[in-house]
């Protein structure tokens, strides 16, 4: 078997190659052989096309190079040129920075002659105003020797323009502003006073003074020299004053008298009335913390009463405690105010530490506690029941319907204790046809007398379902507290 399947795969293998020598036979090769010829032409007439492009090319690259050489060197002397233009520029720049600080220099130091030169006309002008107010005679020059200072005036003032032109090209605004506050007594040239004064400015005569006192001196050396002078002249003035009396000390003494007088008239008016104010400030003080304790007091005691009513039940008979209290006694108002709760079986913590419900009732007994101080008509309740269990809800429906006589209460509620103990409802629909709100009443005192009994009989199932029912002992117990907070109003 295995020899005739090799036989058969080798006759199979010599057709398969008969048929291909067969049809290897059949095919023509000149029509191929031809158009390869062709083909081989093409490439050789672009290969020749190519060659002459590229000897070409060659030739194009080899003329941009010379060209870029020729550039490089053009650009090198280029930058060396501009190093040289900028090693220039920078020589004169630090050449004009040199001369600016200079000139600087220069203008500062000539701007400080200037002004020692108008602080010196000042005190000149000053000296000679107040030797004419203390009538001292000054000793003067001949009127021939007198130069013409008006002129002189004129020249100085365009010489302050131009300096204060430069003080303002070199940003020294605050010197020119001093030249020219200082030398305003010499450019008026309308004021007589001015005018006399520069007149009289030429004709002292210095020749007089001794040469140690026309030396230029500094600021504290002046100010020794000025308090010699003063000292000497008070001295003098003291021994002139001891041989001739003051014929006009009796008048000046009737006048400080009476300025005395009424300066005491004035200060005694005043004293009284801040007497006055004073005491009627201590009294408002005092009648406001009497009226803030009092409302406090009431407040508190109130409080621990509501609390415990609210929190109170046959579990937990004596309810919980809450109570405020006062930062600073003394002052109350320079402090605030703590308000803490403890619900019962509960220890002592922060009100931020008590959950939603917890909160809430400590919340609502806070404010039936102020409610109590000063009574409001009625009061708009706004689902204070949301954070509440269905216990303390029960809690807060039977404290209100027990007060229900000394006010009355809108409450916005979504559950259905309330509506069961309400004595009407007012509800709140959407009018379809009038595309609009629509409101709803029902009184239900009238239910009341009908089905007393079976209120009663549902009431107490309701109450089974929710909490234990509350004994006759507790509302007694809150009859007496409600009876004795009443007392305490």
């Amino acid at each position: 078997e295995d020899f005739v399947k090799k036989r058969t795969e080798i006759r199979e293998h010599l057709a398969k190659l008969t048929a291909r020598k067969k049809f290897e036979n059949e095919k023509d090769f000149d029509i191929k052989l031809t158009k390869a010829n062709a083909k081989k032409a093409d490439h050789e007439s672009l290969l020749e096309e190519a060659e002459a492009t590229e000897e070409k090319l060659f030739a194009e690259v080899a003329e941009i190079k010379a060209q870029l050489a020729d550039a490089e060197s053009c650009l090198k002397q280029a930058q060396s040129r501009e190093q040289e233009c900028e090693d220039a520029v920078r020589e004169a720049r630090n050449a004009l920075k040199e001369t600016e600080r200079e000139l600087s220099k220069i203008t500062k130091k000539m701007n400080e002659e200037e002004s020692d030169l108008m602080v010196l006309r000042q005190k000149l002008h000053e000296t000679l105003q107040k030797a004419r107010v203390d009538e001292v005679e000054l000793p003067m020059v001949d009127e021939i020797a007198v130069p013409d200072y008006d002129g002189v005036g004129e020249l100085e003032r365009s010489e302050s323009s131009e300096s204060a032109h430069a003080r303002r090209s070199s940003h020294l605004s605050q010197h020119a502003t001093q030249e020219s506050t200082v030398s305003s007594h010499f450019s008026q040239r309308e004021d007589s006073r001015v005018a006399k004064d520069r007149r009289d400015a030429g004709k002292v005569d210095f020749s007089g003074m001794e040469e140690e006192l026309k030396m230029r001196r500094s600021a504290s050396e002046e100010d020794k020299l000025r308090k010699k002078f003063d000292s000497k002249i008070s001295k003098l003035s003291a021994e002139i004053e001891g041989i001739a009396p003051n014929m006009k000390a009796a008048e000046a003494f009737d006048s400080m008298t009476e300025r005395v007088k009424e300066t005491m008239t004035d200060f005694n008016t005043a004293k009284e009335d801040g007497r006055k104010a004073n005491e009627t400030f201590n009294r408002i003080k005092k009648t406001r913390a009497h009226r803030f304790k009092k409302a406090f007091d009431h407040i508190d005691q109130a409080l621990k009463v509501i609390y415990k009513d609210m929190t109170r039940s046959s579990k937990h008979p004596l309810g919980g405690s809450a109570f405020l209290s006062l930062d600073d006694v003394e002052e109350p108002y320079r402090g605030g105010m703590k308000f803490n709760a403890m619900p019962p079986m509960k220890r002592f913590r922060d009100m931020e530490q008590l959950s939603g419900g917890e909160k809430t009732v400590a919340a609502l007994s806070l404010l039936f506690a102020i409610h109590s101080f000063r009574p409001a008509p009625f009061f708009i309740m706004d689902e204070v029941d949301a954070a509440l269990d269905n216990v303390n809800v029960l809690k807060v429906c039977n404290y209100i319907r027990q007060r229900s006589g000394d006010f009355q209460c809108i409450v916005i509620s979504l559950k259905d204790m309330f509506y069961e103990r309400s004595e009407a409802l007012v509800g709140i629909c959407r009018d379809v046809s009038s595309n609009s709100s629509r409101t709803l009443t029902l009184d239900l005192t009238k239910f009341d007398a009908e089905s007393n009994g079976s209120s009663k009989e549902r009431e107490s199932r309701s109450d089974k379902r929710t909490i234990e029912s509350v004994d006759d002992n507790d509302h007694e117990a809150q009859k007496r507290r409600r009876i004795e907070v009443g007392a305490k109003q």
